[in-house]
């Protein structure tokens, strides 16, 4: 699920970040990284309750 919304979000980010100016796409990949890194916490703590 969580490799879906990546490319989701990489396929939406294609398709209008040529229409924004560099502060905005810059804004974009800092929440897109702080979304990735989220979703990665939480698999990790996921797996670590199924041991």
């Amino acid at each position: 699920m969580t490799a879906g919304a990546i490319l989701g979000a990489t396929a939406m980010r294609m398709m209008f970040m040529p229409e924004f100016d560099g502060s905005t796409k810059r804004r974009m990949r800092r929440t897109a990284r702080s979304v990735r890194n989220a979703a990665e916490d939480v698999f990790d703590d996921m797996r670590n309750i199924m041991r």
